[in-house]
């Protein structure tokens, strides 16, 4: 392998430089990747007829074409499809091992080559996670109407590191069609994605979806329902304050710890007297730290300075921590 690369890489290269690379009209923008000439022949070389130099090739023009983008960019695409690439890196999808259909996807979203549903979305719900993952991402790459019509159809988990991968593809990924996710909220089974789309909700402040939010503070989990009022919070969703004052005694700790929270970035100064005695009488010290962080954010300034001087030397240092601007909360 080293001595082939060591043949084919130069080759490689000099080619992609002297056709697309280097070209005065692509270098100044001045032709359209479409209308440009390309002398394909020149690549149609007796060294890429072989399998394994066809897939040398395949690795380095998507290595190029992750450096370049506009019309560089195109062309290197354009090449790619000419050289009917694409149907090698189709081929790797219908195959049974996993790992090669991985590769196939890849190859075909690094180089922005659109997959139908029906050969894409049954690989998004697959049992084996790295698959079930690379296809979710490409689903939302690569589909320009319904880029997360795949959680529909999810009963797979989304783990804590999908969620991570989903939210960066999300997020970079340029004229995403974005959906209300308060749909996945009402009615999906599957409580990990809803609580991604509680994440996407707050992210994109998506306001409209609080109602659809409020109702998850019935549900019988108290993780999904910690999520939900954490995401309340964020959205400073002010009409959820009373009842969130209400459900709070019977509410588990990682729940009344959000109600906190909340409470505080919504910043109505309506449940200053609530906080005040959370902080004063109660015998946990996370309740009394997030009481008095969303103290800070509410209470007048006369209050705050009668607490310190009235509280234990305990509870002014809570207070000193939580009046820290460092300190993000």
């Amino acid at each position: 392998m080293q001595k082939r690369l060591a043949v084919l890489l130069p080759l490689i290269d000099n080619l992609i430089s002297e056709h697309i690379i280097l070209r005065n009209d692509v270098m100044n923008n001045s032709v359209h990747a479409d209308n440009a000439d390309l002398d394909i022949d020149a690549f149609r070389l007796r060294e890429f007829r072989k399998k394994g130099n066809k897939q040398i090739l395949i690795d380095r023009l998507i290595s190029y074409r992750k450096g370049f983008s506009g019309s560089t960019g195109a062309l290197l695409r354009r090449l790619y499809l000419e050289l009917d690439l694409d149907k090698v890196s189709f081929k790797k999808m219908k195959r049974s091992q996993w790992n090669t259909k991985v590769r196939g996807i890849r190859e075909l979203t690094d180089m922005d080559i659109s997959i139908s549903d029906v050969n894409i979305l049954p690989l998004t719900n697959s049992k084996r996670n790295e698959l079930r993952s690379e296809a979710r991402n490409a689903y939302i790459k690569l589909s320009k109407n319904e880029p997360f019509k795949f959680f529909d159809i999810s009963t797979e988990p989304l783990l804590k590191w999908d969620q991570i991968e989903l939210f960066k593809t999300i997020t970079t990924t340029e004229n995403i069609a974005l959906p209300s996710f308060a749909r996945w909220v009402t009615y999906s089974s599957n409580k990990s994605i809803v609580s991604f789309c509680l994440k996407l909700i707050v992210h994109y402040n998506q306001i409209d979806a609080g109602p659809a939010v409020v109702k998850l503070l019935d549900n019988k989990d108290h993780v999904l329902r910690a999520e939900a009022i954490n995401c309340l919070g964020k959205l400073k969703y002010e009409e959820v304050e009373q009842q969130l004052l209400h459900i709070y005694s019977n509410q588990p700790l990682n729940c009344q710890l959000e109600i906190l929270k909340a409470i505080g970035r919504m910043e109505t100064r309506h449940s200053v007297l609530f906080l005040k005695q959370e902080f004063l009488y109660s015998t946990d010290f996370d309740i009394r730290k997030n009481a008095a962080r969303s103290l800070v954010r509410n209470a007048p300034k006369a209050l705050i300075e009668e607490l310190m001087a009235s509280s234990s030397e305990d509870g002014q240092l809570i207070l000193k921590h939580s009046m820290n601007p460092l300190i993000k909360y």
